[in-house]
C-alpha cells in the first residue's frame, strides 16, 4: 500500500500508524534503530528537525522505503493546512 506524505506531521503519521501495526511500541523501534524513545516520538510527532538518516533507519526497521516521484497537483491551501 502506498501513503502519500507531504509534510512532517504526515510523514509521523504514517510512521506511527505502520509501526502500530507491526505491534511495536515506541521503545521497541527505538531499540531496533538503537535511538532514543523520544527521538521516536519527536518524528512521529511531525516535530522539524529529523535528520535524513534517522528517517531512513526508522524506516529500515519498520521495513519501508521512500519513493520520490512527481509531486500530485494539490491546492496550496491544502498543503498550508498540513492536510
Amino acid at each position: 500500500m502506498t501513503h502519500l506524505a507531504r509534510t512532517p506531521k504526515q510523514i509521523g503519521a504514517i510512521v506511527k500508524r505502520l509501526r502500530k501495526l507491526q505491534q511495536l511500541t515506541q521503545t521497541d523501534l527505538a531499540s531496533k534503530t538503537h535511538l532514543r524513545q523520544a527521538t521516536i516520538s519527536a518524528l512521529e510527532s511531525g516535530e522539524v528537525g529529523t535528520q535524513i538518516k534517522t528517517l531512513t533507519d526508522i524506516l529500515a526497521a519498520l521495513n519501508l522505503e521512500i519513493v520520490i516521484q512527481k509531486r500530485s497537483e494539490a491546492s496550496a491551501y491544502e498543503y498550508m493546512l498540513d492536510v
